[in-house]
């Protein structure tokens, strides 16, 4: 089909994420994608800062990554996984949970990070449920944070500063504790830890699980905070006997620096959602770990099954794709890719000199830089894209999570970028 026909197809049938039936900001039409560069219709080049929403770690058009598909289509592409199991599941799980935490022992694959939320939210109120305690039901989780997209994901996402606020009326009614005031670097968590202490005493009968984004609260804010407040977090939990749920669906597989953020604290959650770059950003794949206790407890109580099974769990196409990401993040010695990522990011910081720039923040592959005043999407869209580069900016956040084998050239490049638009839209004003 003649190009220009495909792209009209787009304008009269197509519903874009985040955005107006006929939004006023560009949809640009991709025809190309390898390693960092994703190629235009018009045959434009730009590189690529987002990774794909954070997944595509290894970039595009990876050969070991095409090759662990095409190997897997040849078997089958996809199986129900009710009463039936296949090697690229089996042999993910156990990877899975040999570079978790020792307590996380079973896993339970579902579709997306969002879904995952639901079934660690679910496995949460089920467990306690077994344990005849079913009034412990409600969540506690601290604002600022993001957790998805689907109604129960949404109950714990900012309910004021957030993106489901309209949906408050018929979410369920979650606690929140007010923001984290401690910083990466800090280890006095004394406000914030207090705030959660007298919230569990208020709240602790009736709450199954306190749910958080280890170290980075991501779409909520990208905001980086202290390893210390999550140990004591894990402590407070124990105490007040409520389970801890990490999403780490954003921070899995190195992004922060460590393989997974709850390590910087050295603590492990009762359940871990992960997803994203699970699979290397080439299919929709996400997990829930947890417990012996929890996944005995379920099974051995009535109805003596945990209560959720989508269509597509375990797609074998997604498990063998996930199975050759995680090969090849420790083959690429992720931890060198991502300390270098790391240091080039920090060129960012000449951002602080511009007025519009109220702080600039670094963090393993992650690279912020924080406005005074929200963009003007539409706008600032287009000047990335006439800069070459493909940046996606949110509220007031310019922010990059490029794949790890971007080079230092074309980190550059990026940098450069943010900084002539922010300088741009600073004379601007």
């Amino acid at each position: 089909m003649p190009q220009q026909s495909w792209i009209e197809l787009d304008d009269q049938y197509i519903w874009h994420p985040y955005s107006a039936r006929h939004s006023p900001s560009p949809i640009y039409p991709i025809v190309k994608a390898k390693g960092v560069t994703l190629t235009l219709a018009d045959g434009r080049e730009l590189i690529d800062g987002m990774a794909s929403w954070w997944c595509a770690i290894h970039g595009y058009q990876h050969p070991t990554l095409n090759q662990a598909l095409i190997s897997q289509v040849t078997q089958f592409s996809h199986i129900m996984f009710g009463g039936l199991t296949h090697e690229p599941a089996c042999l993910l799980a156990e990877k899975l949970i040999s570079i978790t935490p020792q307590p996380l022992q079973h896993v339970f694959f579902v579709d997306s990070g969002s879904v995952a939320v639901e079934a660690a939210m679910k496995m949460a109120i089920q467990y306690w449920f077994a344990q005849q305690q079913p009034q412990k039901q409600r969540f506690i989780t601290v604002r600022g944070g993001y957790h998805g997209d689907t109604l129960g994901a949404m109950s714990v996402c900012d309910p004021y500063t957030g993106m489901h606020r309209l949906f408050n009326q018929i979410l369920a009614s979650q606690i929140f504790v007010d923001p984290l005031q401690s910083v990466f670097t800090d280890q006095d968590v004394d406000i914030d830890i207090q705030n959660m202490r007298e919230t569990l005493i208020q709240h602790h009968k009736s709450v199954s699980a306190v749910i958080i984004e280890p170290i980075v609260q991501g779409a909520g804010g990208m905001r980086f905070y202290s390893s210390e407040y999550l140990r004591q977090l894990r402590l407070l939990c124990d105490e007040f006997n409520v389970l801890l749920i990490f999403d780490e669906i954003a921070t899995g597989f190195g992004r922060t620096g460590k393989l997974f953020a709850m390590e910087y604290p050295a603590v492990c959650p009762d359940i871990c959602c992960l997803g994203k770059s699970l699979t290397g950003g080439y299919l929709t794949l996400a997990a829930t770990l947890t417990t012996d206790d929890i996944a005995n407890t379920i099974s051995e109580n009535q109805p003596h099954t945990f209560m959720h099974g989508p269509t597509f769990m375990a797609n074998p196409l997604a498990c063998a794709t996930a199975l050759a990401s995680i090969d090849l993040l420790f083959a690429n010695d992720w931890q060198n890719q991502v300390q270098q990522i790391e240091k080039g990011l920090k060129a960012l910081f000449i951002c602080n000199t511009l007025d519009i720039v109220k702080e600039v923040r670094v963090l393993g592959a992650i690279g912020v830089v924080e406005l005074k005043q929200p963009v003007e999407l539409a706008q600032i869209q287009d000047l990335f894209v006439q800069q070459g580069v493909w940046i996606r900016p949110f509220g007031c956040l310019v922010y990059i999570m490029p794949p790890y084998i971007i080079q230092p050239k074309e980190l550059n490049i990026l940098i450069e970028a943010i900084y002539r638009v922010l300088d741009e839209m600073t004379l601007s004003k």
